[in-house]
């Protein structure tokens, strides 16, 4: 259940992996950030949004369970006019909402663009989720998997389709790893044996900079997907 502007909310789905809708003008890229419970992907959109919001045009969702939790946090803190962020109430398994009947946040996204036009960037955030948690690719154009230190070095080894298939898989609180018994370089081995070539970053995104990285591949992402637009 979508739970802002449904009585505007378009009855039809325009996604295509092409950075122009059918009347030539540029289309948002959508990013998915997935990841388990409390690994820090809302702090992640929110620092991607304060980073961000001066050079793009950014838009978010955010999906929960039953409440709108995640939304209401990036409301107070201001990340973006109010009019930007909106929410799914899933109420069911995040990965349904995220890759298996993605009607709802089709919705979410589509209202945004029209709404808000012309947006860069639109953030599509998961509820909490397990490792098996990955996008539609008809909702999403790339996917950041997010895990944190704090939940066990194991974490990357244990592989799943988040891990080993995410385009970026983001490594979260790591000045968390002393306190915790985490070994840092056994993660990275780790993860670069689970995915090979696919780009990690190990970071604490609510540190100073600690989102920089991050946005520098967002923003890499955003260039690609406008100059296609472009030719």
């Amino acid at each position: 259940m979508h739970l802002d502007h449904a009585e505007t909310m378009p009855q039809r789905h325009t996604h295509s992996t092409e950075p122009l809708r059918p009347d030539g003008s540029p289309r948002a890229l959508r990013v998915g950030l997935g990841g388990p419970v409390g690994s820090g992907k809302t702090a992640g959109v929110a620092a991607l949004c304060r980073t961000l919001r001066e050079s793009w045009s950014i838009a978010v969702v955010t999906n929960d369970i039953y409440t709108r939790e995640d939304a209401e946090y990036l409301l107070r803190e201001a990340v973006l006019p109010p009019e930007r962020i909106t929410a799914v109430e899933t109420g069911a398994c995040p990965h349904t909402a995220i890759r298996d009947d993605i009607s709802a946040n089709l919705e979410a996204v589509e209202h945004l663009e029209q709404t808000l036009d012309p947006l860069d960037l639109v953030l599509v955030e998961s509820g909490g989720d397990n490792l098996t948690a990955t996008f539609s690719k008809g909702l999403v154009e790339v996917q950041i998997f997010v895990i944190d230190v704090a939940s066990g070095d194991d974490i990357p080894r244990k592989g799943g389709p988040g891990i080993t298939t995410a385009d970026l898989l983001l490594v979260n609180k790591t000045d968390l790893a002393p306190h915790v018994g985490a070994d840092l370089a056994t993660m990275a081995s780790d993860a670069k044996r689970q995915r090979g070539d696919l780009p990690v970053i190990f970071t604490s995104l609510t540190s100073d900079g600690g989102v920089r990285e991050v946005a520098d591949w967002v923003t890499a992402h955003l260039t690609e997907w406008h100059g296609k637009a472009a030719v």
